[in-house]
């Protein structure tokens, strides 16, 4: 039996056979707190501190009438509100715009982002083209629009005129302008839409899509059981801008029509601005913020409801 002592194995690094050293869980979580901190508090300072303001000051009367000076009124305020037959109009056109223009811009954005998708090599020159109605100002593209629809001096009437009839009242006309508003909204934000959308199917792995098509699938069966199904998420998260940025329509509107003819293209958003900068009643500009913030969470959460239940999901319960 030798004496002489085993080598050890210079090829392995020290401590390669070890198990690697964890951070323990309280630890973790607190570097995790310490690395959110200052944007948990930037967002506290941008949103709620504010909102926390618009919540103190709508069960206040702050107008001219008390001097500026904000005096509780019991909730007055939202008893006006509940009675306000103009606030219930505004509203009506509020969700009825943002539901025409949204479901109008995921179907367009979704046709585009395939044809950006597909663009071969054109792509960089058709993405530059498509976004350049996004980056517009929207003060800009309402007195564009303003003036494609003028009566009777617009392009629009002008080739109408030309063509042997009457011009067209498209901002005078109290039943149908709402849907030139809808028009123009739609040119501008479809493009980001798009975008979005892109940026899903990008994520999409080739080999999916290729393997569904050696197995027989057409253009149309990709779309639906493949695309769509994966694109779910970007079109929640689409719908989720879109809609907070719907219900906000203010200089769209301000611009283009003022909310007329008749208030039937005023929206919330324009409604309270008038009440605190035109009749300044503070209180109740406060209250309608934050009815149409309160209106934007139950919408939000009706959908994510929706999502959770939604046909994969419903499935699942189902086993």
């Amino acid at each position: 039996m030798s004496g002489t002592a085993p080598q050890p194995d210079l090829s392995r690094p020290a401590g390669a056979g070890k198990a690697p050293r964890q951070r323990p869980p309280l630890q973790g979580s607190l570097v995790l707190i310490a690395l959110m901190l200052p944007a948990l508090l930037l967002l506290a300072a941008v949103y709620l501190w504010p909102l926390l303001q618009v919540s103190w000051l709508s069960g206040q009367a702050s107008s001219v009438l008390t001097g500026l000076e904000a005096l509780p009124n019991g909730g007055a305020n939202w008893r006006r509100l509940i009675g306000d037959a103009r606030f219930w109009n505004d509203a009506t056109f509020t969700l009825r715009f943002a539901a025409v223009s949204i479901a109008l811009e995921l179907l367009l954005g979704l046709a585009m982002a395939l044809l950006l998708h597909r663009g071969g090599r054109w792509r960089g020159w058709l993405r530059a083209a498509v976004l350049l109605p996004w980056a517009l100002p929207s003060t800009v593209l309402a007195l564009g629009w303003r003036w494609i629809f003028n009566d009777p001096y617009g392009p629009l009437n002008a080739l109408i005129q030309a063509l042997g009839l009457p011009p067209y009242g498209f901002l005078s006309t109290p039943a149908t302008t709402w849907l030139f508003v809808v028009l123009a909204d739609v040119w501008k934000s479809t493009p980001f839409v798009a975008l979005l959308l892109l940026a899903g199917l990008q994520s999409i792995p080739q080999e999916l899509e290729e393997s569904l098509r050696l197995e027989g699938a057409s253009g149309l069966q990709i779309l639906r059981r493949l695309t769509l199904p994966l694109l779910r998420p970007w079109i929640a998260l689409a719908l989720l801008f879109r809609l907070a940025q719907a219900l906000g329509l203010f200089d769209l509107v301000q611009v283009l029509t003022r909310g007329g003819p008749a208030g039937s293209t005023e929206s919330l958003a324009l409604y309270a601005y008038l009440q605190a900068m035109r009749f300044l009643d503070f209180g109740y500009s406060a209250t309608l913020v934050l009815a149409t913030f309160l209106l934007l969470c139950g919408l939000t959460l009706a959908g994510w409801l929706l999502w959770r239940l939604g046909p994969g999901r419903r499935a699942e319960l189902g086993r």
